[in-house]
C-alpha cells in the first residue's frame, strides 16, 4: 500500500496493510520548532529552513525528509491563516525562543509591550494575541463578545464564519499538488469549532454561565455559528473534496483532567445538534472524505454522543486523563472509531522519563494495545513540546517503525 491507500484503508475501518503514523500532520500531533530544530541538528540538518507556521502554539512545518525518516503517511493542507491573522504564503528570516533560527510568517509583526511581551493586532489595531515574558506560546486576547447584554445586542455583534476566494484558491492549489506529487494522505482543519469557540468569544466563565443561565442566547449565537461553518465547508468541499482525505474538526475540547467539562445532558441539548449538523454534512457533501474531531481531557462519557453525531477519527486520545484507560477505549469504542493518536503519554510518562530504551517501551507497549484489529493511527498523546528531547522523540517513533517491521510493510 502507499501511505495515501494506508490511511484511506483506516479511515473505511479496513486492515492496512501495516501501521499508519502521523508525524507532524496538524495542529494537535505537529512538534515544537524548538524541539523540531533539536531533532533536526540531530540529523546534521539546517535549521534556518524551519518555517514555524502555527504562531499560536509555535509549531513547526515538519519537512518531507523528516516526515518520511519517521515513517509519516499524513500531510496537512495548510490554511492560509492558521491563527492570529498571520497568513503563510510568505516567509521570512525569524528566531526562536532559545535563540535558533528559523522561517516565521512574512507578515508576523509582533510589538513588544509594557510588561515584556509581545503583542499581535490585526489590520484595525484590535489585539488578538499576547505572548507573555519569557513565554513560549501566545494567548487568545480578543474574547469579542465577553460584555454582549442580551440576544438582541449579540445579534448585532456576531460575526458569521466565512472563507475568501483566495484562500480557497490557497487550500486547492496545495492539495491538487499533494495529490499528484505525493502518495501521502490528506488532511485539512476545517474549523468547525462549537464549544471552544464559544469560550474563545464569550470567555470560559461567560461561556460557561450562559450554557446553564441563557441558553436560548448560546443556541441563537451557535445557529449563527454553524450556518457560516457550513457555508465555508460547502465551499472547501467544493474545491477540493476529491482530493481529501480527513476533515479535521479542532480542537473543541471537551474534557478536564478529571471530567467532562460539561455534563452529557447540557452537550447533547447545547453543543451535539451544531456537531451532528457540521459532521453529517460532510458525509454528504464527499463521502469519501472522513471526519475527525481534535478533543482534549476525559471525553469517555461524551464517547458514544460523539460517535452517533458522525466522528469516525478521534484525537488526541489523552491517556493520562482520568477515565481513559487505553484497554477499555479500545474495548468499548475500537470498532466505530479510528484512534488517532495515543501512542505516547507526553504529558505524564514521557515527560517523567529520560530514558529513551523506557521510553520506546511505553510508547511499544500502547500500540500493542490499539494496533490490533486497526482502526488506528499511531502518534503522540497531542503535541511534542519545546522542552523533549529529540532522543524521545526518535525512541517514541522508533518503537511504530519496529512495530512495522514485524507486521510488514
Amino acid at each position: 500500500m502507499t501511505s495515501r491507500e494506508r490511511i484511506q484503508a483506516v479511515l473505511r475501518h479496513q486492515q492496512p496493510d501495516t501501521l499508519p503514523i502521523d508525524f507532524g500532520a496538524h495542529r494537535s500531533s505537529g512538534i515544537s520548532a524548538i524541539a523540531y530544530n533539536r531533532l533536526k541538528e540531530k540529523f546534521g540538518m539546517d535549521p534556518h529552513t524551519t518555517k514555524l507556521y502555527d504562531i499560536m502554539q509555535q509549531l513547526a512545518l515538519p519537512e518531507p525528509e523528516i516526515v518520511d525518516r519517521f515513517g509519516g503517511d499524513v500531510v496537512q493542507i495548510l490554511q492560509l491563516y492558521p491563527a492570529f491573522d498571520v497568513r503563510v504564503d510568505t516567509w521570512k528570516p525569524g528566531t526562536l525562543q532559545d535563540g535558533s533560527p528559523c522561517l516565521v510568517p512574512g507578515n508576523l509583526n509582533p510589538v513588544p509591550n509594557a510588561q515584556g511581551g509581545l503583542d499581535l493586532y490585526d489590520k484595525d489595531g484590535t489585539l488578538l494575541a499576547r505572548q507573555p515574558q519569557n513565554g513560549l506560546y501566545y494567548d487568545n486576547m480578543r474574547y469579542y463578545l465577553s460584555d454582549v447584554e442580551d440576544i438582541d445586542d449579540l445579534k448585532a455583534r456576531m460575526v458569521k464564519p466565512s472563507i475568501s476566494d483566495e484562500e480557497l484558491d490557497f487550500l486547492e492549489k496545495q492539495a491538487r499538488e499533494l495529490h499528484e506529487k505525493s502518495d501521502k494522505a490528506t488532511l485539512l482543519h476545517v474549523g468547525g469549532a462549537v464549544f471552544e469557540a464559544g469560550q474563545q468569544q464569550f470567555g470560559f466563565e461567560n461561556f460557561y454561565y450562559f450554557l446553564a443561565a441563557e441558553p436560548e442566547l448560546i443556541h441563537c449565537w451557535a445557529e449563527n455559528l454553524t450556518e457560516g461553518y457550513l457555508e465555508v465547508l460547502d465551499k472547501i468541499l467544493t474545491r477540493i473534496g476529491p482530493w481529501l482525505d480527513l476533515a479535521w474538526f479542532g480542537g473543541d475540547d471537551l474534557g478536564t483532567q478529571i471530567a467532562p467539562q460539561i455534563s452529557t445532558k447540557m452537550y447533547r441539548e447545547m453543543i451535539k445538534p451544531y456537531h451532528s449538523a457540521l459532521y453529517r454534512f460532510v458525509k454528504r457533501k464527499s463521502p469519501h472524505t472522513a471526519v475527525g474531531l481534535h478533543s482534549c481531557g476525559t471525553i469517555s462519557p461524551l464517547i458514544p454522543d460523539l460517535i452517533d453525531a458522525g466522528v469516525e477519527v478521534l484525537n488526541p486520545i489523552q491517556i493520562s486523563a482520568k477515565d481513559m484507560d487505553p484497554q477499555t477505549l479500545k474495548r468499548e469504542f475500537g470498532r466505530d472509531l479510528v484512534f488517532w493518536g495515543g501512542g505516547a503519554d507526553m504529558q505524564g510518562f514521557v515527560a517523567a522519563h529520560d530514558d529513551p530504551a523506557e521510553i520506546y517501551r511505553h510508547a511499544r507497549s500502547l500500540i500493542d494495545i490499539f494496533a490490533p484489529d486497526g482502526n488506528f493511527v499511531f502518534t503522540q498523546v497531542h503535541n511534542i513540546l519545546a522542552d523533549v528531547a529529540p532522543e524521545k522523540v526518535i525512541a517514541i517513533y522508533q518503537a511504530a517503525l519496529d512495530y512495522r517491521k514485524e507486521c510488514g510493510r
